[in-house]
């Protein structure tokens, strides 16, 4: 089960933040393919990580140290389909729909120095990670908070490394003890590191340049 709960946080780290792949409801406005509408809610939070993005890739086209930081309230619900989908569809999802939040914070400086420089570090300042996860009706949502501190190394424009950095962790007795054993073999091995940097350089490139063609 730990590897369920810590991949899909994994993923969140990598989606949550304005630096990650796009699922269903990023691709269009209102209605998907299978004519799924968004709820008010999900439009809600769906236009302010595009309002983040936009930010940060503003960063990364202007290369311009001076300004204000990043400071994005990011919120994002995840629908069961969704987060089967994420997984790859090789393990169970237990649980329903999940909402998570976090606060980002990002300092400009060194984010624009890094599309410039030939080497500099960008590090996240520590954060929380808050999810419920939905019981399908069987009570309350379960709580799960966690805190991560993530850092790319850039080398002439490029991300080259990256870790995740997770820290304290917080949730039901019977998941506590399977974050914490997640978490830390991660922090160990960081074999979560490739695929933020693999996401990092996405975003900065092919991502940004599609936000760039979207802005008014």
């Amino acid at each position: 089960m730990w590897n369920v709960i810590v991949l899909f946080l994994a993923a969140w780290v990598v989606v949550f933040s304005p630096l990650g792949p796009a699922t269903a409801e990023e691709t269009t406005p209102l209605v998907d393919a299978d004519k799924r509408v968004l709820t008010p809610e999900e439009k809600a939070q769906k236009e302010a990580r595009k309002a983040c993005k936009a930010e940060i890739c503003n960063i990364f086209a202007t290369a311009d140290p001076t300004g204000d930081d990043v400071s994005c309230a990011i919120v994002k619900t995840w629908r069961e389909e969704d987060i089967t989908k994420l997984l790859g569809g090789k393990v169970d999802w237990p649980y329903g729909k999940a909402v998570c939040r976090s606060q980002l914070e990002l300092e400009r400086a060194p984010l624009a120095r890094a599309m410039t420089e030939p080497s500099q570090d960008v590090k996240v300042k520590k954060q929380t990670v808050r999810c419920t996860l939905d019981r399908k009706g069987e009570g309350e949502p379960y709580v799960i908070e966690i805190n991560l501190s993530p850092s790319v190394h850039f080398e002439k424009g490029k991300a080259v490394k990256a870790s995740i950095n997770w820290g304290e962790t917080k949730a039901p007795a019977f998941l506590s003890p399977l974050l914490y054993a997640g978490t830390g073999i991660d922090n160990q091995s960081n074999f979560l590191g490739p695929e933020v940097v693999k996401m990092v350089n996405e975003f900065a490139t092919k991502k940004c340049a599609q936000r760039r063609v979207e802005a008014p």
